[in-house]
């Protein structure tokens, strides 16, 4: 007997109930991740292996009715199957010898016919992930759309583009939005390309439990890949070329497209929390988090979440890949740390997917505050510009020499370049202050920025499957 089945208090000690998770606590990923979604989900895989073995003859219809309507999983004691998993190391065992108990005599015999726990639990995993993709997706539809109309709105609105933290050329606001919606795109298109097999190999991954051995009458017609096929067919999953039980590339395709979502997101949140800094103040949250000790703050708190998953997520791919590397037929150890590993993943992915929509739905941008920074450095932000006009008068390298100087002293003085550049022996009369003060306005040099904004919100949504590759 456990401690839990001695204190019942332990039980409600051990639940998970998202305290330390703030991306995803309230989310709708929390409850398509949570413990129940996950044996409903092998429970759903269970119940449609005998709907399969009933397309191919295998089985009679009575006993799929059967096991379906009892595969719920509000009839079963997660916590009670959690623990007796421990005696074999995975849940699939104890679930069995309960999902058999919850049906007929007749019927029992068929639940998990010829299935190891492998094909359960990857069946399952795949059924959890495809559910999870479709929320993430549609978060990101609203995000695209959100980010569409952040990037048309601040087409030419100019702001100061910044490299290694610094002031670097002119950019807008609206290329910016359009960087991010293209990111995001990116994870889109990679979550459209996924084809999410089901499992299904039998103790090595030959099928030799679902063959009919040769002069064995009325034990139905199908082979085992035609059973793989309406398995399949059941779940709304791929029918997968083999049995991948240590061919992993699915879990790794599937790391890989989550891995660049949550960073296509994070990029925004970065750049959120530097532009939302007090002293540069250019975009806020639209309904930022307080603070329990200064009541003036108004903290980025959805950027904060995003940009905590995007540090975490990185490292829960890498293991994923890391389990590429499975011995033998079966393999020990590399299949069992991908179970939380992947479910931490699709959390932290619904997560930061449906905060962003409530960071870009709600972003507040401010236009006068982008234009007041970008005057800061006094047309030091254009001074490629003047290079190259001023090239095409002195010669090039001269002009990069008269230029490097006159913007040391124009940071000495506290001078605009362009009043420094006036004063400069060698430009006078071969340029005008008006045509200086031109090419010193840094709003009038965005190169193809707002023709660059137009060529990406030509890019549309990838259009969404379930993930069965139909």
């Amino acid at each position: 007997m456990t401690s839990a089945d001695q204190n019942p208090d332990v039980v409600w000690l051990a639940a998970d109930v998202g305290l330390l998770a703030p991306s995803r606590v309230g989310t709708r990923v929390e409850a398509a991740t949570g413990d129940a979604a996950f044996l409903q989900a092998m429970l759903d895989a269970e119940a449609a292996l005998v709907r399969a073995q009933v397309r191919i003859g295998r089985a009679p219809v009575s006993a799929a009715a059967a096991v379906t309507e009892a595969a719920r999983a509000e009839r079963f004691d997660v916590r009670g199957i959690a623990l007796r998993a421990r005696g074999g190391g995975n849940p699939v065992i104890p679930l069995v010898a309960d999902l058999k108990a919850a049906v007929s005599v007749e019927a029992a015999p068929y639940v998990h016919q010829g299935a190891t726990s492998q094909d359960i639990m990857d069946s399952a995993f795949m059924l959890v992930a495809s559910r999870c993709v479709a929320l993430v997706f549609d978060d990101l539809r609203r995000a695209v759309e959100a980010l569409g109309r952040l990037a048309a709105a601040y087409q030419d609105t100019s702001m100061a583009g910044r490299t290694l933290t610094q002031h670097a050329v002119p950019t807008t606001f609206g290329l910016k939005a359009a960087g991010w919606r293209s990111l995001v795109l990116d994870g889109a298109d990679r979550l459209v390309a996924l084809h999410l097999p089901v499992q299904l190999g039998g103790a090595a991954g030959t099928l030799a439990a679902f063959e009919v051995p040769a002069g064995v009458s009325g034990s139905g017609s199908g082979s085992g890949l035609d059973l793989v096929e309406a398995y399949a067919e059941e779940l709304g999953l791929v029918a997968p070329q083999l049995p991948w039980h240590t061919l992993r590339t699915p879990i790794a395709d599937l790391a890989a497209a989550l891995a660049v979502t949550v960073g296509a997101m994070g990029k925004i949140a970065a750049d959120v929390l530097v532009l939302g800094r007090t002293e540069i103040g250019e975009v806020a949250e639209g309904d930022a988090g307080g603070s329990s000790a200064m009541p003036h703050k108004a903290n980025p708190v959805r950027a904060t979440v995003i940009a905590a998953a995007a540090r975490q997520v990185p490292g829960l791919a890498a293991v994923l890949f890391g389990a590429l590397a499975a011995e033998d037929e079966r393999p020990a150890g590399a299949w069992h740390t991908e179970w939380q590993t992947l479910r931490e993943l699709l959390r932290l992915a619904g997560g930061a997917a449906e905060t962003a929509v409530g960071l870009v739905e709600n972003l507040s941008v401010f236009p006068d505050r982008m234009l007041q920074n970008l005057q800061l450095t006094r047309g030091l932000v254009v001074s490629e510009r003047l290079a190259a006009e001023l090239g095409d008068l002195i010669g090039r390298e001269p002009a990069r020499t008269m230029l490097t100087e006159a913007a040391h002293q124009a940071v000495r003085d506290g001078r605009s370049l362009e009043e420094v550049l006036a004063e400069v022996p060698g430009l006078q009369g071969r340029i005008s202050r008006d045509q200086l003060r031109r090419l010193a306005d840094p709003v009038d040099y965005l190169g193809a920025a707002s023709a660059l904004v137009d060529r990406a919100l030509e890019r549309t949504l990838p259009t969404f499957s379930d993930g069965s590759g139909r």
